[in-house]
């Protein structure tokens, strides 16, 4: 293991800053504000709905975007910069509205934006990015966006705190703030990357995530991290499913702005391989909590198919059992039902051998075999149920055809998910 982890969001590589504030384009809801000792206080602070992030120096960017026929303005937007090479200092997000199916106007509201934060900030409008994440079809409420960006840019700063406030800036249907940092040294350098991102529900493959944001010090050429982040997106936000819905603004943007001083990556070798390795941990894990935070889910459901022929087959099966209904039902009745794993596996398009397939859960309660060759064990119900009852669920999948594995993340379904969606914009 050549990364280490720390405690730390978007500013924990060298020269970034952020900040978040609220400026009331949601409209409601709130976060119990802390007192000194750490305990919530009877005053309630609005939730943050903008957040920016800023390099003191240019960044080297790569972006992955949704599939999506139906692009909102920002994907448009950011990946028209990314595909040009423009380096890019800052990055400015919205909640409440997703400024996507808003046509030309919409398209030039990203301007705007983007324009309003380079002015405050000393760069060019072609050196911000932007994104949005909310109800689709409404305009932006442009005075309160303007505003936004005239509060957020006088406060970022480098802190833990100011991270955390951005990573709060960022969430919609999310129950808690996602961030994570790591370490690891290059060329005698110590290099930091970080990442903080959103998203609860619309989560489906074939994207990148909802909105993610990752920062490093690395010095890197822009083509090996677009490289890097390419090749990590199969494995990790593309085995994400909460609902089979893939959304219209799916981004996850990486910028790297040099400030490490490690001799620059500008092909593969050990240093490349260091850097992608650090930047895994930040996406695995990142894709982890938002599966984990699932809209309404009660536990994380990870399935992970061993033995597969091919990786690709691998990702088809791990993903066709993640993403089904039935299963997501029983994950949440704490029922092993495995004819339904089955059931999965058998119609995701891949041919095996149903006769030599074995299933395993685990947990934090333990672990048990449930079918062996295609047959029932003869289980302990009251184990199993134990170990479907924790808030991380695994389900381990040996189809005996190959080497080739392949993990998928997601979440059980709920009742709770019919009422958020069903409320959504009320």
């Amino acid at each position: 293991m050549s990364y280490q982890l720390i405690d730390g969001g978007v500013t924990a590589p060298k020269g970034f800053q952020a900040a978040g504030v609220y400026v009331g384009i949601k409209g409601h809801g709130s976060v119990p504000d802390a007192d000194q000792e750490g305990q919530a206080a009877e005053v309630k602070k609005p939730k943050n709905d903008m957040a920016m992030i800023f390099s003191t120096t240019p960044c080297r960017v790569a972006g992955t975007f949704t599939t999506n026929v139906v692009k909102a303005g920002p994907v448009k937007w950011d990946s028209t910069l990314v595909k040009e090479g423009k380096q890019v200092s800052a990055v400015v997000v919205n909640t409440g509205v997703a400024n996507a199916c808003t046509g030309e106007e919409g398209y030039g509201y990203c301007r705007d934006m983007a324009s309003e934060t380079a002015k405050l900030l000393g760069l060019e409008t072609e050196n911000v990015f932007v994104a949005s994440t909310g109800v689709i079809g409404r305009q932006l409420p442009m005075d309160k966006i303007k505003k936004g960006i005239g509060m957020l840019a006088p406060v970022l700063k480098a802190d833990r705190a100011s991270a955390h406030e951005a990573a709060l800036g960022i969430m919609t249907t999310d129950t808690k703030p996602k961030e994570v940092a790591v370490t690891c040294e290059i060329g005698g350098a110590t290099v930091t990357v970080a990442g903080m991102c959103k998203g609860s529900g619309m989560i489906h493959p074939n994207m990148a995530t909802m909105l993610c944001f990752i920062t490093t010090d690395a010095a890197i050429s822009a083509e090996m991290l677009q490289k890097a982040l390419s090749n990590d997106v199969p494995d990790t936000f593309n085995m994400i499913s909460v609902d089979g819905d893939t959304s219209t603004n799916d981004s996850v943007l990486l910028m790297a702005n040099g400030q490490a001083g490690n001799p620059e990556i500008t092909a593969e070798g050990e240093a490349y391989d260091t850097f992608c390795e650090a930047l895994h941990v930040i996406m695995v894990t990142l894709s982890r909590k938002i599966a984990g935070d699932g809209e309404g889910c009660t536990c994380l459901f990870e399935v992970t198919v061993n033995g597969a022929d091919t990786k690709a087959n691998a990702r088809t099966l791990a993903k066709s059992v993640v993403m089904s209904n039935l299963t997501k039902a029983a994950i949440f009745g704490h029922d092993a039902n495995w004819g339904r794993i089955l059931c999965a596996l058998g119609y995701s398009g891949v041919q095996f051998d149903p006769e030599k397939v074995d299933l395993t859960f685990k947990s934090k309660a333990g672990e048990v075999k449930i079918v062996e060759n295609g047959v029932d064990t003869g289980y302990s119900e009251e184990l199993a149920t134990a170990i479907l009852s924790e808030e991380e669920v695994f389900c381990i999948c040996d189809m005996k055809m190959g080497d080739q594995s392949a993990t998928a993340y997601g979440c059980d379904l709920t009742y709770e998910y019919v009422k958020i969606n069903g409320d959504y914009r009320s």
